[in-house]
């Protein structure tokens, strides 16, 4: 594997399946199985609904919130009309919940998003994977509770728990510590800059004019530096 080039989304050599669905690299899969059983034994039936993405996935689903066929949604969850935005308002607001194609951690076969199954059915089967849901009342409350105390005994954490003004908070979102540590280490902004200059990304020229306070705030999801 090439770890300059499976940051981007565009290696994924290394990866195994973990069903005829999801991918992982070998460490992350057996660390997920892993918690998966514990959590079953305690339980929470969880179960992965998103792991590896290509570039070519991403960009998929930027282009396509970009033309509206996928709703944006502001910090709090609200449905915003994509019609009615800028091109640089449509930049931020898919931001906040969906990765630039290139910068997203799931290229990396290190993260998934994660729900319990059983309660979801239990529920009814209607999920939208959204803030509520995994909060009191919601469906994934106890599966997210678990999470918070146990996931660090199996090498995982949330890189999203908080909302700094990049990336909204994502319950969800786990990521492997350890197998996550070399794909941060070979990010580059500007190896990002040059991927999109070349790719069939919506907005591409907001995107690359506003790189410069992207790439930390969402990629790197620092979140607005206060001055």
């Amino acid at each position: 594997m090439n770890l300059r080039s499976a940051w981007l989304g565009n290696d994924e050599s290394a990866l195994v399946n973990i069903n005829q669905t999801h991918r992982l690299l070998p460490a992350v899969a057996d660390a997920f199985s892993a918690m998966q059983q514990a959590a079953l034994e305690m339980g929470q039936d969880i179960q992965i609904a998103s792991s590896y993405r290509s570039f070519e996935r991403q960009l998929s689903i930027w282009n396509r919130k970009w033309h509206g066929e996928l709703p944006l949604y502001d910090h709090d969850g609200n449905t915003l009309d994509t019609a009615a935005l800028s091109d640089t308002d449509k930049v931020y607001a898919i931001l906040i919940w969906s990765a630039l194609p290139g910068g997203s951690r799931h290229h990396w076969g290190t993260d998934l998003d994660v729900y319990d199954r059983a309660s979801v059915q239990a529920c009814g089967g209607r999920f939208d994977m959204v803030d509520s849901e995994y909060r009191q009342g919601g469906p994934c409350y106890a599966l997210a509770q678990w999470m918070a105390q146990h996931l660090e005994a199996f090498g995982f954490y949330r890189p999203f728990l908080t909302d700094k003004g990049g990336v909204a908070t994502e319950l969800w979102h786990l990521s492997h510590a350890s197998s996550a540590e070399p794909f941060e280490a070979v990010r580059s902004q500007q190896a990002l800059h040059a991927h999109l200059r070349n790719a069939p990304i919506e907005g591409k020229a907001t995107i690359l004019r506003l790189l410069d306070e992207l790439y930390p705030r969402f990629v790197l999801n620092e979140g607005v530096v206060e001055q």
